[in-house]
């Protein structure tokens, strides 16, 4: 699996009308592909009544993809929309496109833009975060080192959880894995060896847009 992805942070809703027929685009964060159906099936609940609920989703679990038409012509709903996540650069991501019939045909090329375009705007609609593999790292110095770390923490954008100021000072902060093993050379360097550094393994980590 890559160490760096981009994903919906939450869930969200967006829609438009074209030709008098209303199409709702829904996306969601999901890691699995019991979580993307299960997302899907609760689409199609809140719209029983609607003519189609087309999905497309794509999973870094053994870099699954599927789509769905859901009776619109072949090729016509779920692979437009399966594209538009992939040109975004999304990973465990699912998005159901509804469509609520208005009695005007669109046509192949027709639905094709619109079944893209539901999916677009949902993706537009969403905050996406870019998640990285990080490790989270235990640093123990004395307050007169303190000073001298903040620059290379800001440097190598680490991602402060924690400070306390007890007989030490004690930080617990998230720093992208690749960079991991230079900062903590470049900490002991700086601190002239005098800082304890403690590994608690790596982790999935939000490091923002």
């Amino acid at each position: 699996m890559s160490e760096e992805y981009k994903t919906p942070k939450s869930r969200a809703t967006a829609s438009f009308i074209e030709k008098k027929s209303e199409f709702i685009g829904n996306i969601a964060p999901v890691k699995s592909e019991e979580e993307a159906t299960a997302f899907i099936e609760e689409i199609r609940k809140q719209h029983r009544k609607a003519t189609h609920n087309c999905y497309a989703y794509i999973l870094r679990e053994n870099n699954t993809g599927r789509h769905s038409d859901d009776g619109e012509p072949s090729g016509t709903a779920g692979a437009p929309m399966f594209e538009v996540l992939k040109k975004e650069g999304l990973s465990d991501v699912c998005c159901v496109v509804t469509r609520y019939f208005g009695g005007i045909l669109l046509g192949a090329s027709g639905l094709v833009r619109a079944y893209g375009n539901g999916a677009k705007i949902a993706v537009d609609a969403a905050e996406i975060k870019v998640v990285k593999t990080a490790r989270r790292l235990v640093l123990k110095l004395d307050y007169s080192l303190y000073g001298r770390i903040g620059a290379l923490l800001s440097r190598y954008d680490a991602r402060i959880q924690n400070e306390d100021f007890g007989a030490d000072v004690k930080i617990t902060l998230c720093i992208y894995e690749k960079s991991a093993g230079e900062f903590k050379e470049k900490l002991i360097d700086l601190c002239f060896g005098r800082i304890a550094i403690e590994d608690l393994g790596t982790e999935e980590f939000d490091f923002g847009k």
